[in-house]
Formats: structure tokens, C-alpha cells, sequence
């Protein structure tokens, strides 16, 4: 219930702020999408799932070298996430074409589910079924990620995006929680009980792939898809969405502020995807924390990235999304080159939750940067291009990492340092954003 409360309470703040084109329900339904979703990115991608493989499914005691666990791990992430680059525009764009995003997120969260409960038949050894099926868990969550983001303009105005972006950021981070939350329950009862890792990790897949079956339920129940179908697009033309990606290419020039963010957007996740991806296996490898310390790191930081998300809405609108992320990219720095020299366990315990902080505002800044840059009708088409940068960053970053760690024999100090030049870099192209530019070209119909 006190879960509940606070969805409301988040309505209420965002209902006064005048969003014109949704009403309560269907704002809050939106945002259980980011309630249900942030449940596998919380303990699937983070927490439970990323550490076990590569301690325990893909350890020593499946006769593999220390090191080549995580690179396992990272070049999985790589083709999952290379996968959704590929396809990413094109599902966009066809969203948009035909009317039929919510279509096409309900297939993908369907396979997301499912391949996550799969995941709790992973046991030790069993590397090349567990790299399979949490590429094809890791494809369907980014493709959905993509989609429930493209509905964003399309449920608020352009001067109140950023709130509700914050809105549905914060609201997620507190599924996350929750789910976590669930999670280290039983975990702290199964070591009661004596059992191990391969015995408590296969069920909180099974908890997470319940929650965001069940969570994400009302975004599809009662959010409308305003879309309007393009009743001169032969629906069997498989060609469409290329076909509107290249047209979207080609006037590159009038959207060169969208262009550029992306290319920002592109440079910058390759840190914070990283660092999401591999924040628990960092913990356990360089700092020594048990699994269930990670857990609790993980919880405690998700609290501050909710705090992170939610606070940062009240003052983006104002502030802008590119001041913001400058700031947010700042704060990503100082926790990254900070973490290469810790050796405190409480000052690591500082720059996690420093870490959570850029994470919440950086996420729902770039999320509505995308939304105010486009322009009415492609919503699906852009956020497609959104998720082709993060992605392909998703691709380019973990990888970097796990190289790093492989070539130096397991330098988890390092590898996590050089996260840092990724900041450094994004923090010095959104320099040549102009958002004022960009919301003026996503105005003008091209």
C-alpha cells in the first residue's frame, strides 16, 4: 500500500503540471511500465544475475580462466544490445506507420518474461544456455525500453516533459526496489537455511519475471495508442521502416541538435551502461562484498536514484536537459575516477550513492531531450534512434570493460577508470547541443 501511495502522490505532483493530452490513469499506467521493467534491469542485469555468471555459471569450476567469465558476460551484453541496434529504428518506425507500438511492446515484453524465467534454470557450467538466454531477455528488454519511451510525446506537452519523464523514471526505480526488496528477503532466508548462490539465484529470476509480467499489465489495459495509421503504407512491405530511417537521415541537417545529442547520448551511456551493468560484479570482484552486501549496495543505491529522477523533475523544465546532464555527467566522473582509488569500504559506500544520483537525472534528462526534439507523429522513429545510441553504446561500453579486465589480469580498478574517458567525452559534446535549436526544428513538419 505505502508502494501504492506514493504512485499517487507522484500523479498528483505531475497532474498539477498541466499535461494536456493525458489524464491521471493513464499517466500512472505509463509509468508502471517503468515500475514493471526497472525489475529486470535491477536484478537481472545488475544485481543477482550478471555477479552468478560470472562467479558461478561461468566461474572456475566450469573449467574457464579467470577473467573470461566476464568477458563472457560482456561480449553477451555486446550482441544482445548490438541486436537492438539493428533493429531499433525500424521497429520505430513501423510503430509509428501502422499505429501499432503497443503491439508490438507487448511481444516484446512477452519474450522478455519469458526468456528471464528461463534464466532460473541456469545452474553452474551451464554458460552457453545462460549467455543465450539472457541475450535474447536482454534484446526484448531494450526493445520494449524503446517502444514504452516512444509513447512519451504522445502523453505530455513539450514544456512538461521532463517532469513526467522524471515522473516515470522515479516510479521505476521504486520497482526496482521493491523487487529487489523481494529478492533479498529470500536471499537472506535461503543462507539462513543453508543453501547456496545456484540455489537462491534461479528463483529471484522467476520472482523478477512475475513482477514484470504482473507490474506491467495496466500500461496495456489503459494506455491508448494515438497514434494514427499512414493509410498509404502497404503493410506488407517489409522495406517501410528502412525506407523512413533513410528519409530521417536524409534531412539529418534539420534535426543536426538531435544528431548531435545522440551522438552525445551515444558517447556518455558507453560509461553509464558499463557501470550499471557491471556495478555488482565491480563490488564483489575489487571491493570483496559478499552477494548479499551487493544487494543491499544495489538497494540503497536505487533509493538515491529515485531521489535522483524524482527531484530532478521539479527543476529540468527550468534548468533544461542539457544543463542538467552536463551536471549529471560531472557527478559521473568524480564517482568513477573516485571508485579507481577507493579502498574504503565507506567511501565506496559514498560514490555508489553519488553513482545514483547522476544515473536517476541522466536517464530522465536524456529521455526527455529525445521527446522535446520530436517532432509530432514520430515519436516511435526517434526513439528508435534514442535506443540505437544507447544500445550501441550498451555494445561498445561493457565490452571495453571486460577487455580491459581480461588483458590485465582481472584489473577491475582499471577497467572501471577508464568508464571515466566516456563522461569526460559526453560532458564535452553537449557543448554543441542547442536545445532551443532543437525544439524549433521538431516544430517545423519536414
Amino acid at each position: 500500500m505505502r508502494c501504492i501511495n506514493k504512485l499517487s502522490e507522484a500523479v498528483d505532483i505531475a497532474d498539477t503540471a498541466a499535461v494536456k493530452t493525458a489524464g491521471k490513469g493513464e499517466l500512472l499506467s505509463w509509468a508502471m511500465y517503468d515500475f514493471a521493467n526497472s525489475a529486470y534491469t535491477t536484478v537481472v542485469a545488475t544485481t543477482m544475475f550478471n555477479p552468478y555468471f560470472v562467479k558461478v555459471v561461468a566461474g572456475e569450476s566450469a573449467g574457464l580462466k579467470p577473467g573470461q567469465g566476464t568477458l563472457l558476460l560482456t561480449v553477451g551484453i555486446c550482441l544482445s544490445s548490438l541486436a537492438v541496434v539493428l533493429t531499433a529504428p525500424v521497429i520505430g518506425t513501423v510503430g509509428d506507420a501502422i499505429a501499432c507500438k503497443k503491439k508490438l511492446l507487448f511481444c516484446s515484453t512477452l519474450l522478455c518474461v519469458i526468456a528471464t524465467a528461463l534464466l532460473s534454470q541456469i545452474g553452474p557450467g551451464a554458460y552457453v544456455a545462460g549467455l543465450c538466454f539472457f541475450m535474447v531477455s536482454n534484446f526484448a528488454f531494450g526493445t520494449s525500453e524503446n517502444l514504452i519511451a516512444a509513447f512519451l510525446p504522445e502523453l505530455a506537452a513539450k514544456e512538461d516533459m521532463g517532469k513526467i519523464s522524471a515522473l516515470g523514471w522515479a516510479i521505476g526505480y521504486i520497482g526496482g526496489l521493491s523487487t529487489l526488496a523481494l529478492c533479498l528477503l529470500y536471499v537472506s532466508y535461503a543462507r539462513k537455511a543453508g543453501l547456496h548462490a545456484q540455489d537462491f539465484v534461479p528463483v529471484t529470476m522467476m520472482i523478477t519475471a512475475a513482477v514484470y509480467g504482473i507490474g506491467a499489465l495496466p500500461t496495456f489495459f489503459f494506455v491508448k495508442e494515438r497514434a494514427v495509421r499512414d493509410q498509404s503504407v502497404n503493410v506488407s512491405d517489409w522495406t517501410l521502416g528502412f525506407k523512413r530511417l533513410l528519409r530521417t537521415v536524409e534531412h539529418a541537417h534539420h534535426y543536426q541538435d538531435l544528431f548531435r545529442f545522440l551522438i552525445t547520448l551515444l558517447v556518455y551511456s558507453c560509461g553509464t551502461a558499463t557501470v550499471v551493468g557491471l556495478a555488482a560484479v565491480y563490488a564483489q570482484q575489487a571491493m570483496g562484498f559478499s552477494e548479499e552486501q551487493s544487494v543491499i549496495l544495489i538497494f540503497v543505491v536505487n533509493i538515491t536514484a529515485a531521489v535522483g529522477a524524482f527531484g530532478i523533475g521539479f527543476v529540468q523544465d527550468k534548468l533544461g536537459s542539457v544543463r542538467t546532464l552536463k551536471i549529471a555527467l560531472c557527478l559521473w566522473t568524480v564517482a568513477t575516477v573516485g571508485a579507481y582509488f577507493c579502498t574504503s569500504t565507506n567511501l565506496f559506500w559514498l560514490l555508489a550513492n553519488l553513482i545514483g544520483l547522476a544515473m536517476g537525472a541522466s536517464g530522465s534528462a536524456g529521455r526527455a531531450l529525445v521527446g522535446v526534439f520530436s517532432p509530432p507523429g514520430r515519436s516511435g522513429e526517434f526513439f528508435g534512434l534514442w535506443g540505437f545510441a544507447g544500445k550501441l553504446a550498451a555494445a561498445i561500453g561493457p565490452l571495453t570493460f571486460g577487455l580491459v579486465t581480461c588483458l590485465t589480469a582481472n584489473n577491475y580498478r582499471l577497467a572501471i577508470l577508464s568508464t571515466s574517458v566516456f563522461f569526460i567525452g559526453g560532458f564535452l559534446l553537449l557543448f554543441t547541443v542547442d536545445e532551443k535549436r532543437g525544439r524549433q526544428a521538431a516544430s517545423v513538419k519536414n
